[in-house]
């Protein structure tokens, strides 16, 4: 029997993460990266250099893999439809992952399928955006600012989203010439996630809820499961969850990123389609981890057990200090902690740049919460001792 091969366009933390996911089961990767430093390209034993936005590039890849999939949502549509004629698997498919690509696109599906989501449109300048603030107004919203502005396309940890409150601050975004999209500010609790996997021939699974806090736009710290949540607000969550993936026909791993609100409703903020950082906790805290189960649901293998292995686990993303030599911090780390977790992705240590992640677990959520945070800032040296 020969084992597939499983092409994975990026060559980020999220392709090493889920090359080590295959590893136990023979699973073979190709990786199409960038260059020879990245993350996966570290790892993984069949690299290819070379830039995704290109169709021949693809397709020469495409050669010899069982089935493509992703560690991120770059990879132009119409390409991807080439490769789909071109008879080679790609999960998730294009009909699917241009809702993760276009965040217009996105919200006018979401919205046609009943969906809760903030109140939006697509906005074409400055002035169309005081039009859309004034809707909001007539709502009852003060003056309808603030409002948040997206790019359609490309953003990611904070970048192309702006809080903007005047006519004025509205400018910025359509400097870059793309589709913006604009939102009202809504008044959340809390940022939930909901976490599933669907396979190609419809089996599904669904991680519990949990809450993700940020810092400066970017993810640091997930908490699973979501501490106080209505066990029928969690269950409507993942149910909703598996719906959006039902009706877009996801393959794979898909994170739904939730507006919990003052008034008790959740709301969708955005969708990835492939592993996802709310889903880091996994590794060392459910059965299954969301890596093995996109693995298994990419090449249609039945999937895995998500329930948790502990009462808490606590994933904390270690940034990048002023201290690049991690490692020397590991004697400290490991001897305090002989349960802690430190996934590290081989990156050079730029200050605020992802460079890892620790995960903690256990029945106490207030000492998993210190014990995550304690290693990540020792790591990155804003704790010393």
């Amino acid at each position: 029997m020969t084992f597939p091969v499983v092409g994975m366009i990026g060559g980020g933390q999220l392709a090493r993460m889920t090359h080590e996911a295959g590893i136990p089961l023979g699973i073979k990767f190709k990786l199409l990266s960038d260059t020879p430093q990245d993350s996966a390209a570290q790892v993984v034993g069949d690299v290819v250099i070379g830039d995704y936005r290109d169709l021949a590039t693809l397709r020469a890849f495409a050669q010899g893999c069982d089935v493509i999939t992703f560690d991120h949502e770059h990879v132009p549509t119409e390409h991807l439809r080439a490769l789909e004629a071109d008879g080679i698997p790609v999960r998730p498919g294009p009909d699917a992952l241009v809702h993760a690509q276009d965040k217009g696109v996105m919200r006018a599906r979401l919205d046609a399928i009943g969906v809760p989501c903030p109140r939006h449109r697509i906005v074409s300048d400055p002035e169309d955006v005081v039009a859309f603030a004034a809707e909001l107004a007539g709502d009852g919203a003060a003056d309808g600012f603030p409002v948040v502005l997206k790019t359609v396309r490309g953003g990611y940890d904070g970048k192309g989203v702006w809080v903007v409150r005047s006519v004025e601050e509205a400018a910025e975004p359509f400097r870059a010439g793309v589709p913006v999209l604009a939102e009202e500010k809504v008044d959340f609790v809390r940022e939930l996630a909901a976490n599933v996997v669907r396979s190609p021939h419809g089996q599904a699974v669904a991680y519990p809820v949990v809450e993700s806090r940020q810092v400066g736009g970017v993810c640091d710290t997930v908490i699973a499961p979501a501490p106080d949540l209505d066990d029928e607000l969690a269950l409507q969550a993942e149910e909703l969850a598996l719906r959006i993936a039902q009706e877009l026909g996801v393959v794979g791993h898909l994170a739904v990123e939730l507006f919990q609100t003052r008034d008790g409703r959740v709301l969708v903020n955005e969708l990835a389609m492939r592993p996802h950082n709310s889903g880091h906790w996994t590794q060392d805290g459910a059965i299954t981890s969301q890596f093995a189960n996109h693995v298994r649901a990419v090449l249609d293998l039945p999937l895995g057990d998500p329930r948790p292995r502990a009462d808490w686990t606590v994933m904390v993303n270690v940034l990048g200090g002023d201290y690049p030599d991690m490692y020397s911090a590991y004697l400290h780390c490991m001897a305090r902690d002989p349960q802690l977790k430190i996934h590290m992705y081989g990156k050079d240590v730029k200050p605020g740049r992802k460079v890892g992640h620790v995960n903690t677990y256990g029945d106490d959520l207030d000492d998993v919460l210190e014990r995550a945070r304690h290693a990540a800032g020792y790591l990155r040296g804003t704790i010393t001792e």
